[in-house]
């Protein structure tokens, strides 16, 4: 039983439930009761913060505090919310395309794509077949002490088509040494410690090996500048 009052104040005595039907009196029903997402159910944003989650919440207990049932809901939905938030701070998701912009943007990156530039088609052509026809022929005629022919013809072809786009001797020399160690202890690195063999024979590391930094030595003939 609980005290009613009239709108000016004054007691009418005491009722319970059942009085306040007769009435016409009735509890104010959460009108999304039944909503199973839980933001929509509390009527909020997924992403909003954690003291606008509360703040719903809050709003929602007092409004719809005589109804047990909208009371259940608002709480499940709000403890539904407040464990996903956790859930997600523990776990927290990798954004890859926000990473890559970063990476994208920072100094050292924009450092090293401006060493590069895109040449003519016809370029790109004229040195993807040189070192393609190289690729083929070490795996075709692998010698006994490897694929060394091919390999010092891939310095001279790096070192050629630098030049070709240069016009500059010392810088040709510089730029195609300096490429032509790097790419083959970066191959040697990768066959060693992380990439599994290619190929299989005697001389598969060399063969692999010689084959990345083809690759790599392609990269730095056709785009470098």
């Amino acid at each position: 039983m609980e005290r009613g009052w009239t709108t000016n104040g004054d007691a009418i005595g005491r009722f319970n439930l059942e009085d306040l039907s007769n009435l016409g009196v009735r509890e104010a029903i959460f009108p999304r009761i039944n909503i199973g997402d839980p933001y929509k159910r509390l009527g909020i944003s997924s992403e909003a913060s954690e003291e606008e989650i509360q703040a719903a919440r809050n709003f929602l207990v007092q409004k719809y505090a005589g109804h047990k049932p909208s009371l259940d809901a608002i709480e499940s939905a709000h403890d539904k919310i407040i464990m996903q938030k956790f859930y997600e701070r523990k776990n927290p998701k990798i954004d890859f395309k926000k990473k890559i912009r970063e990476v994208s943007q920072s100094r050292v990156m924009q450092a090293i794509t401006s060493r590069f530039r895109t040449p003519s088609t016809n370029f790109i052509i004229k040195t993807s077949i040189a070192f393609v026809v190289l690729g083929v022929l070490t795996v075709l005629f692998p010698t006994e002490e490897g694929p060394t022919i091919q390999v010092a013809i891939s310095l001279i072809t790096t070192m050629y088509f630098i030049y070709d786009r240069l016009k500059s001797k010392m810088r040709a020399f510089l730029y195609g040494a300096g490429a032509f160690i790097i790419s083959w202890l970066l191959g040697t690195f990768l066959m060693v410690s992380v990439v599994p063999p290619i190929l299989k024979g005697p001389r598969s590391l060399e063969v692999s090996t010689s084959l990345i930094t083809y690759v790599l030595l392609w990269v730095t003939s056709t785009y470098i500048k």
